[in-house]
């Protein structure tokens, strides 16, 4: 069975949030494996400059990257990431399933994700040019995640 892991930096604090995640945890039972792995995400100073932005997604990031299983094909959601329909979205998980039976999905603080990172990921996609809290594009992956395989399972999705 397919693995799929989320690993994402900051905890769910509402209870709306987490409700959403255990719901969509439950329906990806069904087709796969779920792990979500949660960081603890660094403190944001008011005053907040280039060096001290840097530092942070830094420390994020070194911390996700010890919680990459090194089998993975690594997909980050980043804003300049490629995007997909639903049917598209499906269709991908479907080819890297074929070969890889470990897939994470990296999910970054506010402040991003580093270069470095970046560049060590299989596929950076990006659900919206928009921005949206972390927390809730958590709710988006699953989501679509469960949209996906149900696609591809040829099973009635909302259009």
């Amino acid at each position: 069975m397919l693995t799929i892991n989320v690993v994402c930096v900051g905890k769910l604090k509402e209870q709306f949030f987490k409700l959403a995640v255990d719901e969509y945890s439950k329906r990806l039972s069904k087709y796969c494996k779920l792990t979500i792995t949660e960081l603890p995400d660094e403190k944001i100073p008011e005053k907040l400059n280039a060096n001290l932005e840097n530092d942070i997604k830094t420390k994020e990031c070194e911390n996700i990257f010890k919680h990459i299983k090194k089998d993975s094909y690594i997909i980050a959601l980043d804003l300049k990431g490629s995007s997909f329909s639903s049917e598209d979205f499906s269709k991908k998980l479907e080819n890297i399933s074929m070969e890889n039976s470990n897939i994470t999905f990296v999910i970054g603080g506010s402040l991003g994700l580093t270069q470095e990172l970046l560049n060590n990921c299989n596929l950076k996609i990006c659900f919206s040019k928009m921005t949206f809290p972390h927390q809730l594009i958590r709710i988006f992956l699953l989501e679509q995640l469960f949209r996906a395989f149900k696609i591809s399972s040829g099973e009635t999705y909302h259009r």
